[in-house]
């Protein structure tokens, strides 16, 4: 095979994986703004970064983290919880929301969400935020192409752009999807939980 060809196909997988990626960055922003149309880019951004990071931190305490859930199920309303168990995070689903919801219907005990939850914070190295920054910056392309019209979409932008810039990456859920939706949950990593907790909650 010359070396034109070989370049050729080189250029034709790599246009085929950008087009790929670019598509699944589209099914999950629609998915995203269909399920929770109050969104605002923070919350797009949140779910992306749980996916490429997991959980805000490490996790070196368990007990305060086991106090920390017992407080916050103490003060949840049930009925203000949305009504999964679960959703896969961003655009690859390597890390899945837990929601309290499935603590306090009796689908899996506290110990069980601690133990999975404090696991996956630990688990495994967390990628560079710059590998973050570049997969953020392939979103934002895809969002701006799509012509959301987000609320404070520029503010917000330019918001996550100095953050990670610091080296940082964790940030909160807008005012407005607090509001709409009341987020409890916790984040575990996805084979931890398939393996662990799904069938817990798919048993009728």
């Amino acid at each position: 095979m010359s070396v034109m060809k070989k370049k050729l196909l080189i250029f034709s997988f790599l246009l085929l994986h950008i087009n790929a990626m670019a598509q699944s960055i589209e099914d999950f922003v629609t998915r995203q703004m269909t399920t929770y149309p109050e969104s605002h880019l923070l919350d797009i951004y949140k779910s992306c970064f749980q996916d490429y990071m997991g959980a805000e931190h490490l996790v070196p305490d368990s007990e305060k983290a086991r106090s920390y859930l017992m407080k916050e199920l103490a003060t949840v309303n049930l009925n203000e919880l949305q009504p999964w168990y679960y959703e896969y995070c961003g655009v690859d689903g390597r890390y899945v929301r837990v929601s309290l919801r499935a603590v306090l219907e009796n689908r899996i005990t506290t110990d069980v969400l601690l133990d999975a939850f404090v696991r996956s914070a630990n688990a495994r190295k967390r990628p560079s935020v710059g590998r973050l920054a570049r997969r953020w910056h392939k979103i934002i392309d895809t969002i701006e192409d799509m012509n959301l019209k987000l609320p404070d979409y520029e503010r917000e932008k330019l918001f996550l752009d100095s953050i990670i810039a610091k080296g940082k990456y964790a940030t909160s859920h807008s005012e407005a999807y607090r509001k709409a939706y009341n987020p409890h949950y916790r984040i575990v990593e996805r084979s931890i939980f398939e393996k662990e907790l799904m069938p817990l909650l798919q048993h009728d």
